[in-house]
């Protein structure tokens, strides 16, 4: 039985928050990012430029030297490096079966992600090489989904909303489960939640690796704020900025689509006017 709540932009609104007169960068929220690999360093890219454009204070981006390459050529505002963040966004483009088979660099940030005691997005990558629990939010496909259940990806698309609560219950972090619709479950099942704004057209490459980093910055501007007030983010909370990610992701793909195929670039064009909808009039429209 699914009884998830609909996710809809103005209920987005809420959870998209905008910088004020005493903002700084670091307020704003920083963002550590260890994503991508020496086969996929354009998953790096996505991810940071999308986290970028979402509004973010700062990304910090660690990775192998090939994919550190790309992100700076792409986005030179990017620090390369560790250091204080609000949140991490790890795993897109990487297939490692352990840390192991990691390059140094991006092994030392999943020893950071775990570490530090922040939210942390996490790829299905990613999945088997960090700590999860309550500050993790899960953001697979069907098919990733599937070995963390035991079961079939077919299993999973028959009642994506019940697999997105077992497997929050399982691993006791919030799932997002990607799909036409987007479901969200924390681990004690207290916030079920599900987004349809995307568009058919998202079905691409490179699709998960801009929600991502849509993601990613909305935790750590979030948690930045959090932290300003002297508080911190709970997986009730997560799961509603998960919630809001797909809304923005989706909402940003109608805009680029405009009924037809789009790329992922053209999709991180639209992100900052879909925010700035968000946060000045309180809704937007695909």
């Amino acid at each position: 039985m699914n009884d998830s709540v609909p996710f809809a932009p103005a209920d987005a609104a809420a959870w998209t928050t905008a910088p004020h007169g005493e903002s700084t960068k670091y307020r704003r929220g920083v963002l550590g990012v260890a994503t991508g690999s020496d086969r996929y360093p354009g998953a790096a890219v996505m991810g940071v430029d999308a986290a970028v454009h979402t509004g973010v204070g700062m990304v910090r981006y660690v990775g192998p030297a090939r994919a550190t390459d790309h992100v700076l050529s792409r986005r030179p505002e990017v620090v390369s490096g560790t250091g204080r963040v609000q949140a991490w966004l790890v795993g897109s483009g990487i297939s490692a079966g352990s840390l192991g088979e990691l390059d140094p660099a991006t092994a030392a940030a999943f020893g950071h992600a775990s570490d530090d005691g922040v939210p942390v997005v996490v790829d299905a990558g990613a999945i088997p090489l960090v700590d999860l629990g309550p500050l993790a939010v899960l953001t697979p496909h069907a098919g990733e989904l599937a070995p963390v259940l035991d079961t079939s990806r077919e299993d999973v698309e028959a009642d994506p909303a019940a697999a997105a609560l077992r497997a929050a219950e399982r691993t006791g972090s919030v799932v997002l489960l990607k799909g036409s619709a987007t479901h969200v479950a924390t681990p004690d099942g207290s916030v079920r939640l599900v987004a349809t704004s995307a568009t058919p057209w998202l079905a691409a490459a490179g699709a998960g690796d801009v929600l991502g980093g849509v993601l990613g910055a909305l935790v750590a501007t979030r948690q930045g704020s959090a932290e300003a007030d002297g508080s911190s983010l709970s997986p009730s909370d997560l799961a509603h900025l998960a919630a809001t990610a797909a809304v923005v992701h989706g909402l940003a793909a109608r805009r680029a689509s405009r009924g037809g195929p789009f790329t992922m670039t053209a999709l991180i064009e639209q992100l900052p006017g879909v925010v700035r909808d968000l946060v000045v009039e309180g809704d937007a429209r695909g």
